[in-house]
């Protein structure tokens, strides 16, 4: 099981998939959930691995995705609510859990994010400096060069030599896209640009330039909305400067956005992304339960309600108004 974590983990590194590793350093049975048993969640909630049964398993994905977020490690435990009180200390969460076992875990959660990743498009000293810049952040860049080559941009993670290549890339939502071709390409680059789902898309050009360029994107039908997505002058306003100075406002201005949060692993633009699934709390222990994926419900007066096992479920069904009754005052 190691192994294909470990391997499995790799694979997500190289697809810049961020995930969270869970491990259970400690467990108390009856608990299907053992001691050295890990899993890998990625932010979406898809896990890979064993972590424990139907009702630690939704918390842990609830969890995994705050870890994700704030970035930081977690020792959590989970066991039943009369008993968080003697498990309270410092450093440590504790969830609730409501099994008709007694049983109890401590997991170790651990965020494994991928580096800043940086799009440039063109062949300019602006280019350059900027590819070299981010590497000193521990940025990966990835330089469209069309018609360019690889021996070109010592300094760049992966060279990409044309246009088609570039409308292939996975860009996410916190993956900027910067446009410095010197005016030979900007209005396919930027059109290409805005189909992805890229949070930042910045032009390097002259004021007179930009406009052209987003003139040429109105005459080919582009909707205002899409348009306004292009930041032109890209980068911080340091006045007159030259080629390298560019380079240096442009990103500061994305260390900038970054660092508000602009710019994160789950920033998002546009359809199609998956969003987090609907969560609703189950009446019975107050558990956290992924609606989509929710295998026992009932429903009462109207209403559905989600249960994260058939015990809940069973207790809810002999006193259904009871149950209701408690949710409608707690929410």
């Amino acid at each position: 099981m190691t192994g294909d974590i470990l391997a499995l983990a790799a694979d997500l590194q190289h697809r810049r998939r961020p995930f969270v590793l869970a491990t259970v350093v400690w467990a108390r049975g009856p608990s299907s959930g053992k001691q050295g048993s890990a899993a890998l969640i990625e932010r979406d909630g898809t896990i890979h691995g064993w972590i424990g049964g139907a009702c630690a398993e939704p918390s842990v994905v609830r969890l995994a995705r705050e870890v994700l977020e704030e970035g930081a490690a977690r020792l959590v435990y989970l066991g039943p609510a009369d008993e968080l009180d003697g498990y309270r200390r410092s450093g440590v969460v504790t969830v609730p859990i409501a099994c008709s076992s007694e049983g109890a875990l401590e997991v170790f959660m651990e965020p494994v994010q991928v580096k800043p990743q940086l799009v440039v498009v063109g062949r300019s000293p602006a280019v350059r400096t900027l590819a070299a810049l981010a590497g000193a952040l521990d940025w990966e860049t990835t330089i469209v060069d069309d018609g360019g080559s690889g021996e070109d941009h010592p300094d760049a993670a992966a060279v990409v030599t044309s246009l088609d290549a570039f409308a292939a890339l996975e860009i996410e939502g916190g993956t900027p896209i910067v446009v410095a071709t010197q005016g030979h390409y900007d209005e396919p680059a930027i059109e290409t640009a805005l189909a992805s789902r890229s949070g930042y898309i910045g032009l390097v050009a002259s004021a007179t330039r930009a406009e052209t360029v987003l003139g040429y994107l109105r005459d080919r039908g582009l909707a205002e909305d899409q348009i306004g997505r292009v930041h032109s002058p890209a980068g911080l306003d340091l006045g007159h400067v030259g080629h390298r100075e560019i380079a240096v406002a442009v990103l500061a201005e994305l260390v900038a956005l970054r660092a508000a949060g602009h710019l994160s692993l789950t920033a998002t633009v546009g359809t199609g992304e998956r969003d987090a699934p609907h969560t609703a709390i189950d009446p019975v222990c107050a558990m956290t339960v992924e609606v989509a994926t929710a295998r026992f419900t009932a429903t009462h007066e109207g209403r559905t309600f989600y249960f994260c096992c058939p015990a809940c479920k069973n207790m809810f069904e002999q006193e259904p108004a009871t149950y209701a009754g408690a949710a409608a005052e707690s929410g």
